[in-house]
């Protein structure tokens, strides 16, 4: 038997611009194999049967901060104190979540998520426990489904299995949990590294770590994590240290509490216990000192930033062109979802900017939404041979970007206008449809059944 006959056929798929490491290119003809690109050819011909990606050809985005079930909040806390009445009905919401509507919810969310050109989501999960604080006879049971649910839809994950032990910081000590927290939190740093080294992963799913915050994880605990990030089972299979992702710095009182506490920022505090590096990701950072961007930058550390959320709740971003001066890398997040649209917050992120008399270019802004590596994904983002065949197909001629040039259509597109989603060379969004039906259909009695 010839080699011929033993490879496996190639897809050939051709779009009239592509978004390539490059640069922006015209007539770009790519050969997927097993999952992957094997060719990416710009100026070329069309290939007779290959498959017309109708627009503009992106890599998959990526959503680095997701809260999935914050999504059933969407459309009720806008109003006034939106910061003090999404937390009072955050907490009301989790304590509904079970594992099946928690499923539910999820598999329609990450449906929502594909249909708005996100391959991969990083999932900031901290719902561990029943309403009453103890864990399930599955102690992994709401990550489970949130894993299922990401296969189900067919979206790459990345679960950060959050570590939740206090209530809060002050400048005494750190605070108790409160009655509608005990679900979110493992008894002790051990018990929490035990439940984390059980989870599966699998080809399309990993696990991360995630650090609420300092508020939420005293030193001592935080001492215990690099650990767990770096000689855990799940490191060793994979021979690297898994990522970890941290709140960091969203409000100017925990810098205050840290600072009164423990006598440094947080960035601090967190360099200290071993965990800032290349694998960290600081979520949020608005009041970060110019101290604090220069370790973030001198580790090569991301931060991620979620405009739409932190404008919703009057908070606010951090500089991100001194982020980036200094070496660090920045991506985005949905964070509570108040929308689900990667250009939304691209747009975001760049208007903060330019409000503040910085810019922020074409490639800049695309590497912040396509940061796969930030989740543990060094082999998505980007349309290269050997990188998995993720595409997002944008509309071109839409009345929004008819007219845009492919290197603006950051500024100009919106979720509406993504027609094609591939993950893994597999589409699972065509003619802005999504494989498994309709989604907001599937949103509205998932939303329903966990309102109550």
């Amino acid at each position: 038997m010839t080699s011929e006959q033993t490879a496996q056929p190639r897809e050939r798929w051709f779009a009239p611009h592509a978004l390539l490491p490059t640069g922006y290119a015209a007539d770009v003809s790519l050969e997927v194999a097993d999952g992957r690109f094997a060719a990416v050819t710009p100026n070329s011909t069309r290939p007779t049967g290959s498959r017309l990606l109708p627009g503009l050809a992106l890599p998959g985005l990526a959503d680095t901060h997701s809260h999935a079930f914050h999504r059933a909040l969407r459309g009720t806390t806008h109003v006034g104190d939106a910061a003090g009445s999404r937390r009072e009905a955050t907490c009301a919401l989790a304590g509904r979540l079970d594992p099946e509507n928690y499923y539910a919810l999820a598999r329609a969310v990450f449906a929502e998520k594909l249909l708005a050109g996100i391959t991969t989501v990083g999932e900031f999960h901290y719902v561990h426990n029943d309403p009453d604080g103890r864990p399930y006879s599955y102690p992994n049971a709401m990550g489970a489904a949130l894993l299922r649910a990401a296969e189900d839809a067919g979206l790459r994950m990345t679960l950060l299995d959050t570590l939740y032990l206090s209530g809060g910081l002050t400048k005494e000590r750190h605070v108790r949990l409160a009655q509608q927290e005990v679900r979110f939190a493992d008894g002790s740093l051990d018990d929490w590294a035990r439940r984390v080294s059980r989870r599966p992963e699998t080809e399309r799913t990993r696990i991360g770590l995630g650090i609420h915050s300092v508020r939420a994880v005293p030193r001592n605990a935080l001492l215990g994590i690099r650990e767990v990030a770096t000689s855990s089972r799940l490191a060793r299979a994979r021979g690297e240290q898994l990522v970890v992702h941290a709140h960091v710095s969203g409000q100017p009182d925990e810098n205050a509490a840290c600072q009164a506490y423990y006598g440094c920022t947080p960035m601090e505090l967190l360099r200290d216990a071993g965990l800032v590096n290349r694998h960290f990701t600081a979520v949020h950072g608005t009041h970060l000192s110019g101290s604090d961007v220069d370790l973030l930058g001198k580790a090569g550390a991301s931060v991620a930033f979620c405009p739409t959320s932190r404008h919703d709740l009057r908070e606010g971003l951090g500089s991100v062109r001194a982020l980036l001066d200094a070496g660090a890398r920045v991506s985005l997040g949905t964070d509570h979802h108040v929308v689900v649209d990667p250009f939304e917050e691209v747009r975001g992120l760049a208007m903060h900017e330019r409000m503040a008399g910085r810019d922020l270019g074409p490639s800049e802004l695309a590497a912040a939404v396509t940061a796969h590596a930030s989740l543990g994904w060094s082999d998505v983002g980007a349309l290269r041979p050997g990188h998995r065949a993720d595409v997002v197909v944008v509309d071109t001629a839409s009345p929004r970007t008819a007219g845009t040039e492919p290197a603006q259509v950051w500024w100009a597109a919106t979720n509406a206008d993504v027609v094609d989603v591939a993950v893994d060379g597999r589409f699972v969004v065509e003619d802005r449809r999504h494989v498994m039906g309709d989604v907001g259909a599937a949103l509205g009695s998932a939303v329903a059944a966990v309102r109550g």
